[in-house]
C-alpha cells in the first residue's frame, strides 16, 4: 500500500521564477494523485475528490487513507464565505462564492479580474510580519553627500569624455557609444573586461512616488531603522542597503530599486494597508495561487513597479518601513569594456542601447531603462552629432563606475591560436576591445604568429545599426581580422540571383561550419560569445554541436562532450545576459 503524505505551509520565496515553477507543480499534484488512486482504488477515489468539493454529495464513511486525502483537498478549496475578511486572510483562503462562466468579451485588467477568478476562492499566502520600526528626523541644516552609498570598493567619479550615436535616427535600437576619462584614476582594465556603472533612480519617479506616500515634504528628513520589538520575523535584519541616517530623497534615489517587479508577497503585504475591499480582494488574487496567470501578465510581464501598484489602487497606504522591507537594492549596472587602454590610453569606452518599452499597466506609458535612460540623458548636452550648435562646449558630466570581479573572457595567452568572436548587436563591444588590442600587439611584434580571427556580427539592417562599421572595414584591410561575416536580419537579397544574406549569426556560422570546426578542433581555437543569452546563446550552442558533430562524423552526444571540454579548457567562453 503506498503512503501520500503531503505537508502544507507558507514559503517565503526569494525569486519571481521559483513560484513560477512550483505554482504549476502544485496545480497538476492533486490531477497526478486522483488518477494515482483511481488506478488503485477505481471509482473511490474520484468520489472522495468530489466529497472533499463538496460534502453534502455522500453521506458514506470513507477509509483513512481516502478521509487524508480528501482532507487535503479540502484545505485547498475551502468553502469559507462566511468569514470576514481578518478571518479569511488567517486561514489564507479567500472565498467568493462558486465559479460563474467566462463573460465572453470580458478581459482582466490589474484593477479588475474576470471569471471565473473573481468569484473564486482564493489559496493566498500569509502575509509576512512586518519588522522595521522607521524614524524620521528633520536634517536641521545638516550638508549631506551626493556620492552614492555602495557595497562595491573601489569607485571611481569620473568625466564622460565623448559620447555618440552609432546608430541612424530610424534605427529600431538606439546605440550610443561613451567615452570616459579614466587618466587621473588607478582604474585599470584589459580587454573583455567588464565594470559597473553605479546609477540613480529617475528624478521624477522618485518625486512621483514621494508625492504617493504624502512623504514629499519630509524628503530630506534622515532616516533611522531598528527592528520592531514585537516582530514574529525570524531572524530578522536591517537592510544593508539601507545606510543610517540619509535621507528619504536619497535613499530613493540610490539605494531602492523602485522599478523592481513586486514579488507576490509583496503584493500580500500591500493588501493588508488597502482600506477598500475591492481593491484589497483584487491584491489577493494577484498574489495567489488561482491568480498566477493574471500575475505573471498584469504584473510580472507588464513590468510593472511599486509606483504603478499604489497608482492603481489608491487606498492603499503602506507604511514606509514596509517598503523598505520589500524594495530591494538597487544595483550597478554592467558593461563591457569596448576598447583597448593600448589603443586608447587613459580613456574607457562602453556601447549600449537605450532601453525603451511600454508599461501597460492602468495607462500606456513609455519608460526607458533605469541607467540607459539615465546615461542617455546625462550625456545628451555633448552627444556626437547632435551637440549644441551654438559651438559652445558643454560641461563635462560625471558618473562613478567600479571594476568588476577578473574574468576569463580575455585575448589568448598564446596569439598563433584562432580566435573566433560571435557578437550580434551590442555583443560587439568586447571584440572591438580585442581587435584594438592585436592591433597594437602586431605593431610591437611585426615578426609575430598571431592566428587568424573570425568576428561573426548581426544587426537588423546594414544602413541603420551596422555598429563600428568603418572600424572593421579598417581591420579587415590591415589584416587585424582575418574574417568579417555580418548578418542581417531584417533584409532581403538585392537581385534575385544573389544570395541571401544569412539572417542570423548562427546562420552565418553554419555556412562557415567546417573552417570554424577545424579552427576549434584542430588549431586549437579560442570560441567567444557576447550578447544576449535567451535566444542567440543556446542557438549558437546548437549549432556549435551540429557542426562539430558534422566534422568528427559522431552524434551530437560526442559533440555536446567536445563543447564541455571546451569550456573546461577556457577555450569556449561567454559573456551573455
Amino acid at each position: 500500500m503506498h503512503m501520500v503524505f503531503l505537508q502544507t505551509s507558507t514559503v517565503s520565496v526569494s525569486r519571481t521564477s521559483l513560484e513560477l515553477v512550483v505554482e504549476p507543480w502544485i496545480n497538476g499534484l492533486w490531477a497526478a494523485l486522483e488518477k494515482h488512486f483511481a488506478s488503485r482504488r477505481g471509482n473511490e477515489m474520484n468520489g472522495a475528490v468530489a466529497m472533499a468539493s463538496n460534502p453534502s454529495l455522500s453521506s458514506e464513511p470513507v477509509t483513512p487513507e481516502v478521509s487524508h486525502i480528501d482532507s487535503q483537498v479540502g484545505l485547498l478549496r475551502l468553502d469559507d464565505s462566511g468569514r470576514r475578511d481578518s478571518e479569511v486572510s488567517e486561514q489564507n483562503v479567500v472565498n467568493r462564492g462558486p465559479s460563474s462562466v467566462w463573460i465572453a468579451g470580458f478581459e482582466s485588467s490589474l484593477t479588475q479580474s474576470a471569471p471565473p477568478l473573481s468569484q473564486a476562492s482564493l489559496n493566498i499566502p500569509a502575509s509576512p510580519p512586518e519588522y522595521l520600526q522607521v524614524d524620521l528626523q528633520e536634517a536641521l541644516g545638516q550638508e549631506e553627500s551626493h556620492a552614492p552609498v555602495t557595497s562595491v570598493d573601489p569607485v571611481f567619479h569620473v568625466p564622460v569624455s565623448k559620447a555618440v550615436q552609432l546608430t541612424t535616427n530610424d534605427a529600431v535600437k538606439t546605440t550610443l557609444l561613451i567615452e570616459l576619462d579614466i587618466s587621473q584614476t588607478d582604474f585599470s582594465y584589459q580587454p573583455g573586461d567588464a565594470f559597473s556603472v553605479i546609477c540613480p533612480n529617475s528624478d521624477s519617479e522618485v518625486e512621483r512616488l514621494l508625492q504617493r506616500l504624502q512623504l514629499a515634504d519630509r524628503r530630506e528628513h534622515r532616516v533611522f531603522l531598528k527592528i520592531k520589538a514585537d516582530t514574529k520575523k525570524k531572524g530578522a535584519a536591517l537592510p544593508q542597503h539601507v545606510p543610517e541616517g540619509r535621507s528619504l530623497q536619497f535613499l530613493f534615489t540610490w539605494c531602492l530599486e523602485i522599478r523592481a517587479v513586486p514579488k507576490k508577497a509583496f503584493l500580500r503585504a500591500l493588501a493588508e494597508h488597502s482600506s477598500d475591499g475591492a481593491e484589497r480582494r483584487r491584491l489577493q488574487e494577484l498574489c495567489s495561487r488561482q491568480g498566477t496567470a493574471d500575475y505573471n501578465r498584469l504584473v510580472r510581464d507588464a513590468r510593472a513597479c511599486l509606483l504603478d501598484l499604489l497608482l492603481a489602487f489608491p487606498s492603499c497606504q503602506p507604511p514606509l518601513g514596509l517598503l523598505l522591507e520589500h524594495l530591494p537594492k538597487l544595483q550597478p549596472r554592467p558593461y563591457s569594456c569596448a576598447s583597448s587602454s593600448l589603443f586608447h590610453p587613459g580613456k574607457l569606452h562602453f556601447i549600449f542601447n537605450i532601453v525603451e518599452f511600454s508599461s501597460h499597466t492602468t495607462a500606456k506609458v513609455l519608460r526607458r531603462g533605469v541607467c540607459t535612460g539615465w546615461l542617455a540623458t546625462l550625456v545628451e548636452p555633448i552627444l556626437q552629432p547632435n551637440a549644441r550648435a551654438d559651438g559652445e562646449k558643454a560641461p563635462a558630466p560625471k558618473i562613478y563606475i567600479a571594476p568588476r570581479t577578473a574574468n576569463s573572457f580575455h585575448l589568448p595567452g598564446e596569439p598563433s591560436a584562432p580566435v573566433i568572436m560571435v557578437g550580434p548587436g551590442t555583443g560587439i563591444a568586447p571584440f572591438i576591445g580585442f581587435l584594438q588590442h592585436r592591433e597594437k600587439l602586431q605593431e610591437h611584434h611585426p615578426a609575430g604568429h598571431f592566428g587568424a580571427t573570425w568576428l561573426f556580427f548581426g544587426c537588423r539592417h546594414k544602413d541603420r545599426d551596422y555598429l563600428f562599421r568603418d572600424e572593421l572595414r579598417h581591420f579587415l584591410k590591415c589584416g587585424i581580422l582575418t574574417h568579417l561575416k555580418v548578418s542581417c536580419s531584417r533584409e532581403a537579397p538585392a537581385g534575385e540571383e544573389e544570395e541571401a544574406p544569412a539572417k542570423y549569426v548562427q546562420d552565418s556560422i553554419q555556412r562557415h561550419g567546417q573552417q570554424v570546426a577545424r579552427a576549434l578542433l584542430q588549431e586549437r581555437g579560442y570560441v567567444y560569445v557576447c550578447g544576449d543569452a535567451k535566444n542567440m546563446a543556446k542557438d549558437v550552442n546548437d549549432t556549435l554541436v551540429d557542426i562539430i558533430s558534422k566534422e568528427v562524423g559522431g552524434g551530437k552526444l560526442e559533440a555536446m562532450k567536445m563543447l564541455a571540454t571546451l569550456k573546461e579548457e577556457k577555450r569556449y567562453l561567454q559573456d551573455i545576459w
